[in-house]
């Protein structure tokens, strides 16, 4: 069985696509190592599965650290967050995904970590109540967000190195194929490769989602290379089309166009329409659609464009 940290990639080096990041992030990894100090705090900003834990495991790899992770929803109290500050070591990274999800008490004890190394913890209560500041070792935050416009201003500014992930190439995702097959023990055709990284909407967590499902239909039926063919009648069968759309897309795209006469639809309606959390729409499904020309983004709600219109007419016919 094949675990996920071994698909991660282990150095910049194993690290496919983002090339301008990585260019920079030699620099800034290569200072910290002169300096014989701790990175700075880094927030890594960009859509869902685009690599920003991949690139946090990398970075603890490339400065021969230690990482912890935990994500925003999971620190619910104050005395959470300072358990896991008060047990780093020097130079250690602590990774927070979704760190926009912290709730701005959480966030004013990142405050003072972030800057002094240090926190303030309250013993007692009422008139007997005292404050002790606890030093902390020298620590490197790396926070992954995928809503950067929600993290407020003051725990933004004590980032002192802001990265933002992109989409990747068809060829950078064929690459993520192979390289993933070659993990999972599988062969894989150059045009299956290429097949399977034009319907994974420019993200690699999609891309490899692919293989695995392509892989599986292989197994089954005692097929050892995956090859084209294989690669079409899978995507046949799990519903994904050339653009790259699902049953979910199709659906959120027929609402707009056949209930609503193209929009504007709002989020919530879509929502109990599709019997999917909002969240959901707004952060997978949307904004591949928009990215693609197939919805755009009101101030009263979603609009279906005419490559929208065009497709659902392709679907009846």
């Amino acid at each position: 069985m094949v675990k996920l940290n071994h698909i991660r990639p282990k150095n910049l080096d194993d690290f496919i696509g983002q090339e301008k990041v990585k260019g920079t992030l030699r620099i800034f990894l290569e200072a910290s190592r002169l300096r014989n100090e701790p990175l700075d705090h880094m927030l890594l900003c960009g859509p869902p599965g685009v690599g920003k834990t991949s690139l946090a495991f990398v970075v603890a790899s490339e400065l021969n650290r230690r990482i912890k992770i935990t994500s925003g929803p999971a620190i619910e109290r104050q005395g959470d967050l300072i358990a896991m500050l008060t047990t780093l070591e020097e130079g250690e990274v602590l990774f927070i995904d979704e760190i926009h999800r912290l709730s701005r008490s959480i966030e004013e004890v990142l405050y003072s970590a972030m800057e002094d190394f240090a926190v303030d913890v309250v013993l007692g209560s009422g008139p007997g109540a005292r404050s002790v500041r606890l030093n902390l070792a020298r620590f490197t935050l790396i926070g992954a967000t995928t809503r950067e416009g929600l993290i407020s201003a003051p725990l933004r500014s004590r980032f002192g190195i802001v990265v933002k992930l992109g989409y990747y190439t068809l060829d950078e995702l064929k690459e993520i194929v192979k390289r993933s097959a070659s993990i999972f023990g599988v062969d894989v055709a150059d045009d299956a490769a290429y097949e399977i990284a034009r319907r994974s909407r420019g993200t690699p967590r999609i891309a490899i989602s692919l293989l695995r499902r392509v892989r599986d239909f292989g197994e089954v039926k005692g097929i050892r290379v995956i090859d084209l063919d294989l690669t079409m009648k899978a995507f046949e069968e799990l519903g994904i089309d050339e653009f790259g759309l699902d049953n979910v897309c199709r659906r959120l795209l027929m609402v707009i166009v056949e209930n609503y006469s193209g929009g504007p639809v709002g989020l919530d309606t879509l929502s109990i329409s599709l019997g999917e959390d909002r969240r959901t729409i707004e952060e997978v499904y949307e904004p591949f659609l928009i990215r693609e020309g197939f919805i755009k983004r009101t101030s009263k709600g979603r609009m279906a464009t005419v490559k929208a219109f065009e497709y659902i007419r392709g679907l009846s016919k």
